[in-house]
């Protein structure tokens, strides 16, 4: 076992012991990684911090049950998420309707596309409604696949389809408007 492996065992085990100091290292370590899955699923920076501190209170209360043997990234990454989706059905920001949107035909020249910028495409992601936004995640940044996400969200397989196929098309229309 590496050093950085043995350093994180150490700091886990300090964690189930319930140990305030490694749990503060925890957090101070993983904070980032955290802040940034919960800004990819909210749409501003508050919800995304109630986010990273409801994950960090269910990663204390249940990391008695981590196994040691699996990465530590992952199982947090996946607590993260379902924290996310959690607040977002608890605030009843999470609609599982959505009004009807006029989609326009035209494709973004890739002139256009070369123009954004990492920031600029995150804003683009971070504006899409809750509901296109989650599936847009799960799906394209996270490789979950539709059956997952229904299974997830509580929705029919073919409403992930067509929740991911209107927020592709939703995105390609802001990328026209903002390159214009």
């Amino acid at each position: 076992m590496d050093t950085d492996k043995r350093m994180e065992v150490a700091l886990i085990l300090g964690c189930i012991n319930k140990n305030n100091n490694d749990q503060e290292l925890l957090y101070r370590k993983y904070y980032g990684y955290v802040m940034s899955i919960g800004l990819s699923y909210s749409s501003n920076r508050e919800i995304a911090q109630e986010i990273v501190d409801d994950t960090f209170i269910k990663v204390f209360d249940s990391i008695k049950t981590y196994n040691l043997d699996q990465p530590f990234k992952r199982w947090l990454r996946r607590i993260t998420i379902n924290t996310a989706i959690d607040h977002l059905r608890k605030n009843k920001k999470f609609k599982l309707h959505l009004d009807l949107y006029e989609y326009k035909n035209q494709l973004p020249s890739i002139e256009a596309i070369d123009q954004l910028s990492l920031n600029d495409i995150y804003t683009l992601i971070a504006d899409l409604p809750d509901m296109l936004r989650v599936v847009f995640n799960l799906y394209e940044i996270e490789g979950y696949s539709h059956k997952e996400i229904a299974a997830i969200v509580n929705i029919a397989e073919s409403s992930s389809r067509t929740y991911l196929t209107r927020a592709k098309e939703r995105l390609k229309d802001q990328i026209v408007k903002y390159c214009n």
